[in-house]
């Protein structure tokens, strides 16, 4: 389901009326005059709202006899809304080249020629920096904390700050001390 189909689904539900419609339509299929009647509602509103449930793909019509019977479109009822959530999409591709960009505008900010010129005060910059540093870092390699010092050192003076904050993000694991990079 994509962002478009997934917005008029959602917004064909958001009325009490068409959701009238649809828990008539879960009890037996029905045409325009009877859903009118059962709901007290005009057979024009009832056509209108079965419109708009119809385009967002939530009911399904047919040919009885004389009749335009509706039907409700279960198969769009069992989508879980976690897979409409999780599903990819252009913004998401847009969201990634924006994050990327702020990342990039970070890193140019507080690094200069390898060096970091200051630990940043906000958390979410920070974050970014500590990453950057822990790049320095091999994956599965067990560090003692001098390593550790020394690679941070490279960066930064206050290696100390740094060591600890990468540890309270989570980016490095101290357990009797020894460092393992955990992300990255």
């Amino acid at each position: 389901m994509t962002d478009k189909e997934a917005i008029a689904f959602f917004k064909c539900l958001a009325d009490k009326s068409r959701l009238s419609i649809l828990k008539s339509l879960m009890v037996e299929d029905m045409y325009v005059e009877r859903l009118a009647e059962r709901l007290e509602l005009t057979s024009a509103t009832v056509s209108f709202h079965l419109k708009k449930l119809e385009d967002a793909g939530a009911v399904k019509s047919y040919k009885d006899q004389y009749y335009t019977m509706y039907s409700i479109n279960k198969d769009l009822f069992e989508v879980n809304i976690i897979d409409i959530l999780s599903e990819k999409t252009s913004e998401s591709e847009l969201q990634k080249e924006r994050d990327d960009a702020y990342r990039k505008k970070v890193i140019d900010a507080f690094f200069e020629y390898g060096k970091l010129k200051s630990i940043p005060s906000q958390r979410k910059k920070e974050k970014i920096v500590l990453e950057e540093i822990g790049k320095a870092f091999k994956k599965g390699k067990k560090y003692t904390e001098k390593e550790v010092n020394l690679i941070i050192a490279d960066f930064h003076d206050d290696f100390c700050t740094i060591r600890r904050d990468m540890v309270a993000e989570g980016i490095l694991e101290r357990k009797d001390g020894v460092y393992i990079l955990t992300v990255i």
